[in-house]
């Protein structure tokens, strides 16, 4: 059984026992996270897929820890001007581990 659903501007296929690095969300470790936007559920040959998304489906899941992914060099450039700009940045995630996928 997997379903796809959206958190953060993003989609993630997930399966009852996956790790997932998500968009940041408040919590601390061992609490529960709930998605509600759950664009498609299969269960062998039964596939639901939502308009936008599933009715009444949903995913549970547990905080595991909060942390941030890799750096990004945003550099910018523009050639016989001496103009260079460097930046930095790291997003926010948030690792959940999903206990299990609802049909509603």
């Amino acid at each position: 059984m997997y379903a796809v659903l959206e958190t953060g501007g993003k989609q993630y296929r997930v399966s009852p026992g996956d790790l997932v690095k998500v968009e940041r969300l408040g919590g601390e470790a061992g609490s529960p996270v709930r998605f509600d936007r759950v664009l498609l559920v299969a269960e062998g040959d039964r596939v639901t897929v939502g308009t936008p998304t599933v009715a009444g489906a949903s995913v549970a899941g547990e905080v595991v820890g909060q942390g941030r992914g890799p750096k990004v060099i945003v550099f910018k450039f523009k050639r016989r001007k001496k103009y260079r700009r460097t930046q930095g940045h790291r997003q926010a995630q948030t690792t959940v581990r999903i206990t299990e996928i609802s049909r509603g």
